[in-house]
């Protein structure tokens, strides 16, 4: 297929054309809605201004409706011939409609094109991920709320520390992704604005209103430079990536426990044998494959601001075939998040939590605290029920009957604040999805 930048009909090199146009096409297929959409609005604007007759922009319309259809049902296919998804709409609309259809362009660049695309791609994936982490965290929050009474070893330095319950651990990851949405929802504002008419990064001669395309598109409001609607190409990936690696970083954390907690030797929690696997050579084994797997996608995750800061980083304002890039390091890792999510919230219903793990004499030291501060209540000072506590232990002599824990304060294993969390959550949630 003819390159739209082609002037004559000599080809481009085969080696020069496949290291260009490299997976892009892979991507695009993606972006192939968005484009079609952004072509819609764009050739609205022009009808609107005067700047194409009314009949030929209903005529563009038709047949921009008609690809958008067969993308939606599946049935378009990227021609592997195209050197992006931009070039083959513009070719289907000029063996259409002849001349008219040349006419698509008019006060446009594949540069706004494409960053309008990526934009509206990341718009709806940052929706997509905001709903699976929801399902997450309702499975938290209802967990949290079963298991509130359950006591939990505390660690500090993985040191047996004070106690806890299974209504804390749950409730702390629930309230890590309150964070973690509200950085996603930090980064939509960021990205929801308008870059088309921005050309190729120095706006047009032709009087086209961005109001029009940023009305009909649904973007919050524009990128109103047009040198700084280019800049954010890059940018926008950026952000995003940094939002998921903190979401991610909750989720690998998250894993890690699990495992932890799997272990034997701690065995605080189970799974049904169907959520683990084996071993070739040892029977009894029961595997966190599914954990360990999130565990190491998460931290993959977590390297992307860095890879996309490299990529970006050392170059000037205007725009560089480098961000071409931006998609294949981006995209794939937006599947690998979403899925996280998904095996997570399928997973973690089945998760079976085991009562009376206190009751073990090794975590005897786990109450030291709370008989200092018994000591306190009854007139001692903290720093002298500290030292009397801490002989205790030394010379094997501490004993104490913990009873019913009594912690009240907010945030406690008696007093979790899971309505608290959870009408924060889904008022975020509402604003992101809204």
């Amino acid at each position: 297929m003819k390159k739209i930048w082609q002037k004559d009909d000599l080809a481009t090199n085969i080696l020069v054309n496949n290291f260009t146009v490299g997976k892009d096409l892979d991507f695009d297929e993606r972006l192939a809605k968005y484009d079609v959409k952004g072509s819609m609005a764009h050739c609205k604007m022009l009808s609107e201004t005067g700047i194409i007759s009314h009949e030929e922009s209903e005529q563009m319309l038709s047949v921009l409706n008609t690809i958008l259809n067969k993308i939606e049902e599946g049935s378009f296919e990227i021609d592997k011939e195209a050197e992006d998804i931009h070039s083959q709409v513009e070719a289907i609309l000029i063996a259409e409609l002849g001349d008219t259809g040349k006419k698509i362009h008019t006060a446009r660049s594949r540069n706004d094109q494409v960053l309008l695309d990526i934009k509206l791609y990341l718009l709806d994936e940052i929706r997509e991920i905001t709903i699976l982490t929801d399902e997450f965290f309702q499975i938290l929050i209802q967990l949290a709320d079963q298991h509130k009474n359950v006591l939990l070893p505390g660690y500090t330095h993985l040191q047996i520390a004070m106690p806890s319950s299974f209504g804390l651990w749950f409730g702390a990851y629930a309230e890590a992704l309150l964070d973690d949405v509200e950085m996603l929802f930090s980064v939509k504002n960021i990205i929801n604005k308008n870059p088309l008419g921005s050309a190729a990064g120095y706006g047009s001669s032709f009087p086209i209103n961005r109001e029009s395309t940023t009305y009909n598109l649904g973007f919050q409001s524009m990128n109103y430079n047009s040198v700084y609607a280019q800049m954010t190409r890059g940018k926008s990936e950026k952000l995003l990536a940094m939002s998921m690696a903190a979401l991610a970083g909750t989720l690998g954390k998250f894993a890690y426990d699990v495992c932890l907690y799997l272990n034997q030797n701690f065995d605080f929690i189970s799974f049904p044998k169907e959520f683990t696997t084996g071993s070739s050579i040892m029977p009894h084994k029961k595997n966190p494959d599914i954990f360990e797997l999130v565990r190491a996608r998460c931290n993959r995750i977590q390297a992307l601001p860095n890879e996309l800061i490299l990529l970006t980083n050392n170059l000037p304002s205007g725009y560089h075939r480098d961000v071409q890039l931006t998609k294949e390091i981006l995209f794939p890792a937006i599947d690998s998040l979403k899925e996280c999510l998904e095996i997570l919230s399928y997973t973690l219903p089945n998760i079976q939590v085991k009562d009376g793990i206190l009751e073990d004499k090794k975590y005897k030291y786990l109450f030291s605290v709370e008989k200092i501060n018994e000591e306190v209540k009854n007139g001692s000072s903290f720093r002298d029920a500290y030292i009397k506590v801490g002989q205790e232990i030394e010379n094997n002599e501490f004993d104490f009957e913990p009873g019913n824990l009594d912690h009240t304060h907010q945030g406690s294993i008696g007093n979790l604040c899971l309505d608290k969390i959870e009408y924060q959550f889904n008022k975020l949630k509402n604003k992101l999805l809204g």
